[in-house]
């Protein structure tokens, strides 16, 4: 079962929020809240906020236990700009962009998580990377081999071929 919560037009950059949100993606919900409450950062008060609106959205809508599950999903998406301006030197204004965000939670049960997956997943990504690079170190070594020093003289061209041979 997953539940969703969503909060709109966060007065904070999109690029700001992003940096907690990637902070408590994957982790269960009380772990998320102490990360939330101890993170120093203007954002983790909406998330945090979010949080327990989804927790109470399990809880109330749904019947769950908020603490069997985790943040599946969390990413933040750019809201409207408030356009301002900042005077400048002769006159002159320049314009500010005052940036909005729109942050979306979702939380699921820990039994729809699959951790072995997650697991064998890194280890073949692991197996292939290293073959990946023990097949380059082949084509490496055989490129080495193959590439003899050629005793034929190269044609120049352009401005090089103007420049070594203006004695002509």
């Amino acid at each position: 079962m997953q539940v969703k919560a969503t909060l709109s037009s966060v007065r904070i950059s999109p690029r700001k929020v992003r940096l907690v949100a990637n902070a408590i993606r994957g982790l269960e919900v009380p772990k998320a809240k102490i990360q939330l409450q101890f993170l120093v950062k203007k954002s983790s008060a909406p998330i945090l906020k979010l949080l327990h609106s989804a927790e109470a959205n399990a809880r109330h809508n749904f019947k769950l236990n908020p603490d069997e599950m985790y943040v599946s999903e969390i990413f933040v998406n750019e809201g409207q700009s408030f356009r301002r301006g900042v005077s400048q030197s002769r006159g002159r204004v320049h314009q500010i962009r005052k940036r909005t965000s729109h942050i979306h939670l979702t939380l699921s049960e820990k039994k729809d998580r699959n951790p072995k997956s997650g697991v064998a997943d890194k280890v073949v990504a692991e197996k292939k990377k290293k073959a990946d690079s023990d097949v380059h170190k082949e084509k490496k070594e055989s490129a080495k081999q193959v590439v003899a020093p050629s005793k034929t003289k190269k044609r120049l061209v352009g401005i090089s071929r103007r420049a070594f041979h203006a004695h002509e």
